[in-house]
């Protein structure tokens, strides 16, 4: 008697893998949990997986029928990795593939935008999931985390532009609903918050429930690429910086329905997230 087949998860244990694991598991899901270094993780099988050695796509794909993506981290040409890969998972028997991407980046856009263009023609069940700016930016070893530890600032040059911050949890459930579903997505999904909130709002609102003063002190495009530079390469700290600029435009003022929607609960707000961060 074949064992059921198995989703594979990759980026296992990172922010999204690791809850879109854990809501697998709780299903009853068979999962593979794949990572460079195959961790552990409760309830799934560990399996190494790097998308710079193909030589470890093949264990990792054994037995699976549908995959959850995460692209190569920090790559500006992941398609170059990534679609030899899912060529091989169309080839293995995966018919499922749901793709991590971003608000910013639209299909056939830089980066993982070429390989959002590519998946429906390769797989024909699939998803994309295209989250605004994460909540969880503000917590943990983030940029922004450090920033507010240290400083009590928040430093941006998104002037009064508004993000609909979207908490990874929520992005891990319509993970999991796009995955499990009868019915596969077939679609391009906005995912955000339920409030479009300026980085004064956070700020404030992370004021309040922490009680220590946290300000955001709004910089230039070029106060903000000079500061990335100082840490990262040029090209890479230019287009960080432009994200801020197109903010500051209106490019991520908007809600979408899609949490509630696949889910069936609502998205959740940026202070109840704060609460369980920071109280």
């Amino acid at each position: 008697m074949h064992a059921p087949s198995a989703t594979l998860v990759i980026g296992a244990t990172g922010t999204t893998g690791s809850r879109v694991v854990a809501g697998l598991v709780v299903e009853g899901h068979r999962v593979k949990a794949a990572g460079r270094s195959a961790t552990p993780v409760e309830g799934a099988e560990a399996v190494r997986f790097d998308w710079n050695e193909p030589a470890t796509f093949g264990e990792a794909l054994d037995g699976v029928d549908r995959v959850y993506l995460i692209p190569p981290i920090g790559s500006s040409d992941p398609a170059a990795v990534m679609l030899p890969f899912l060529r091989q998972a169309r080839s293995a028997g995966v018919h499922r593939a749901v793709l991590l991407s971003s608000s910013a980046i639209p299909a056939g856009g830089p980066a993982v935008g070429q390989v959002h263009q590519a998946l429906p023609g390769l797989f024909e069940q699939w998803a994309v999931l295209r989250p605004s700016w994460f909540m969880q930016n503000f917590a943990g070893l983030t940029p922004h985390a450090r920033s507010i530890r240290e400083d009590g600032a928040i430093l941006t040059a998104t002037g009064d532009g508004r993000v609909g911050f979207v908490d990874a949890e929520d992005i891990a459930a319509v993970a999991v609903c796009a995955l499990t579903d009868e019915q596969a997505p077939d679609a391009d999904l906005i995912l955000t918050g339920p409030q479009a909130l300026s980085y004064d709002d956070v700020a404030a609102i992370i004021t309040e429930v922490t009680g220590r003063r946290v300000e955001h002190r709004h910089l230039t495009f070029e106060q903000l690429r000079d500061r990335w530079a100082a840490e990262i390469p040029l090209e890479f700290a230019t287009m960080l910086a432009g994200m801020d600029r197109a903010i500051a435009d209106g490019a991520e003022d908007r809600t979408s329905d899609t949490v509630q929607r696949l889910t069936g609960r609502p998205p959740g707000t940026f202070r109840a997230f704060a609460e369980r961060e920071f109280s």
